[in-house]
Order: structure tokens, then C-alpha cells, then sequence
């Protein structure tokens, strides 16, 4: 399918988008159309318009997103709504008026209600009420999803949506303040090792499960998502064409994927758990079954995917990119 079609990646300096984009250069794409924020500002509607209107790609991937941890997304709610949404809302109305009829929309598992029965089905959206922490990004994500979903149903586009698991890989933000917990640890671990520390506080108890998906298995499954005809797609999905869950399948408690991260690392002090500070929801848990039927399952295990997002963090360090890491 891409081989011979101009592909817009939006978003191709994040996590996801590169990755996507080392799978397209794989899949063999030889056009693939990418733009930073200083040549183009997705919030801004005449301006994608524009873009749209002079390039005219035949597929576009949106991963552009304005993302963050739980403090940013507490401190600054009003932008994680308003620039997801204007960044969606003019990437997928546009994507239809001048006729691009593939589109794939990256949203995010926090779409589902906070209290919901595990493993989470796609058939759990809007069933209940959502984190409050995190309930505009949601929103936002949730409003992507219908759109797409609209323009398939009322004019015969083939936007499809994908709900991936918590991710890790290259490109992470290990932010001291905004990372997720994957980039978190490996940073708090590896400054521990640098400076000898014997111990290493985390938060909670421990117990809580989580999943984690490494990101270029997420860029290999929207590709083949993407390379799916649209009837067998919708025959598996429904006619709705609506969202797909991409995740790992199986989940791990904090406390062993800590060790699995220190033993990555090398570090050898010991770790505590502050039972003091929250756990958040007990598990969460992707049901993956769709995903499946659709021929499609994750490669890359964890124990791998933490060695390579270390290595990758370790040289960036090492090369002086600070800005590449997020510190």
C-alpha cells in the first residue's frame, strides 16, 4: 500500500512518529512527507488547509499530539484540550476535502473509564467516567476516534483508529518530572548507579499492574492495520469502523518490572517502596483479541525492549543530545 503513495507523518519528531517512521522507510515508502511545528503549526487551520491543498497526500499518519505526564496534564488542562482537538479537527476535516481517502488516527488508552473491567474491550468507551487527571487529553482523543468514524460512515473514508498500550522505546521523554514510568526508572536508576546511591525509593507498593508495548511493535502494527483491505478490515472491526486496541497482551507488577529495569541498568543498591504515596488504579490492561483476529501480534518482549531503550538513552547521553532525551 505505501510503497508507491505520498505518506504524511504528523507528529514524525515524537516517540510514536519516528518509529513510524523507521517502519515506513522498512515498509519501503519512498515518499513520506514530514514538517516540523516551525514549518507547520497543526493548530492553525488555514495553515492545514494549505498544506493539505498544495500536497495532497494519499495516506496520512496523525500521531502529532500534545502529550505529558500527570503534572502537566493537572497543571495545563485547557491546552492538552484545545491543541489536540484543533490538531485533529484540521488534519482529519481537511484530510477529507481534498480527497485523501486513508487516514489512521493514534489515540490512547486513557480513553477508557477509569473503573473498567479487565482486560479493556474497544466496547468499553464511554461507558463510564474517566481519570479525572488526565480528562481532557481524553476527551480530545475520544473526539479524534468519532471523527473518524463519522467521515467513514457519512462520505466513505477509510479512517481507522488505533488505542495503543502504555508505550517505551527510543525517543522517550525522561523528563525528572513529566516521564512516564518506564523512562522514569531507567533515569532514576541509571543517576543511581552513576553516583553510588544504595538506595532507590519508588512510589506505592508495587502491586499495581501495568502493560507496555515497545513502540516500533506499535509502528508495525499500524502499518499492517493500514495494509488491511478496507472489507476484510471492517468485516473483522464492524462497519462502524471504529478504534482497535494495540498491546502487549500481558501485563507485570510495578515491583517486578523495577527489578527488570535495575538489572538493565546494572544497578545493584537496593529498592524501596514508599507505601506512602498512591498506586493509582490496581491494574489496567488492554484486551487485545481484536488485534489479534485481525493477524497481528507484538514481537519484541520486554526484557529486549528495556535493553534497547536503555542503550539508546545511554548514547544519547553520551553524545551530548541532551535535547533528544527531554531532560
Amino acid at each position: 500500500m505505501h510503497t508507491e503513495k505520498r505518506v504524511f507523518l504528523a507528529g514524525h519528531n515524537g516517540m510514536v512518529g519516528s518509529a513510524l517512521h523507521r517502519a515506513l522507510l522498512k515498509e519501503g515508502c519512498k515518499e513520506i512527507i514530514t514538517l516540523g511545528r516551525g514549518e507547520l503549526d497543526l493548530t492553525n487551520q488555514a495553515a492545514v488547509e494549505k498544506f493539505l491543498y498544495q500536497e495532497k497526500p494519499d495516506i496520512i499518519y496523525l500521531a502529532a499530539a500534545k502529550v505529558g505526564g500527570v503534572f502537566a496534564n493537572n497543571e495545563y488542562p485547557a491546552e492538552f484540550i484545545y491543541e489536540n482537538l484543533m490538531i485533529q479537527n484540521n488534519l482529519i476535516h481537511y484530510a477529507h476535502k481534498v480527497g485523501v481517502q486513508n487516514l489512521l488516527f493514534l489515540g490512547s488508552s486513557c480513553i477508557y473509564p477509569r473503573i473498567c473491567p479487565q482486560p479493556i474491550v474497544e466496547g468499553a468507551l464511554l461507558q463510564g467516567g474517566l481519570e479525572p487527571t488526565n480528562e481532557p487529553y481524553a476527551v480530545a482523543k475520544i473526539a479524534g476516534i468519532k471523527l473518524c468514524e463519522a467521515y467513514s460512515r457519512q462520505y466513505g473514508r477509510d479512517y481507522r483508529s488505533v488505542m495503543p498500550t502504555n508505550l517505551y522505546g527510543p525517543g522517550d521523554n525522561f523528563h525528572f518530572e513529566n516521564s512516564h514510568v518506564i523512562p522514569a526508572l531507567i533515569r532514576r536508576f541509571h543517576e543511581a548507579k552513576s553516583t553510588g546511591e544504595p538506595e532507590v525509593v519508588i512510589w506505592g507498593t508495587g502491586t499495581p499492574m501495568r502493560e507496555f508495548l515497545y513502540v516500533d511493535d506499535l509502528a508495525e502494527a499500524c502499518i499492517y492495520i493500514m495494509n488491511m483491505r478496507q472489507g476484510l478490515y471492517r468485516s473483522i472491526v464492524g462497519e462502524k469502523n471504529s478504534h482497535v486496541n494495540v498491546g502487549y497482551g500481558k501485563d507485570c507488577s510495578i515491583e517486578y518490572l523495577a527489578k527488570k529495569i535495575a538489572a538493565t541498568v546494572g544497578y545493584s543498591g537496593s529498592l524501596k517502596f514508599d507505601t506512602s504515596k498512591p498506586d493509582g488504579t490496581p491494574r489496567k490492561l488492554l484486551d487485545t483479541s481484536l488485534l489479534s483476529e485481525l493477524g497481528w501480534a507484538p514481537k519484541t518482549m520486554l526484557g529486549q525492549g528495556l535493553r534497547n531503550t536503555y542503550e539508546w538513552y545511554s548514547s544519547s547521553l553520551k553524545g551530548g543530545s541532551v535535547s533528544s532525551v527531554r531532560t
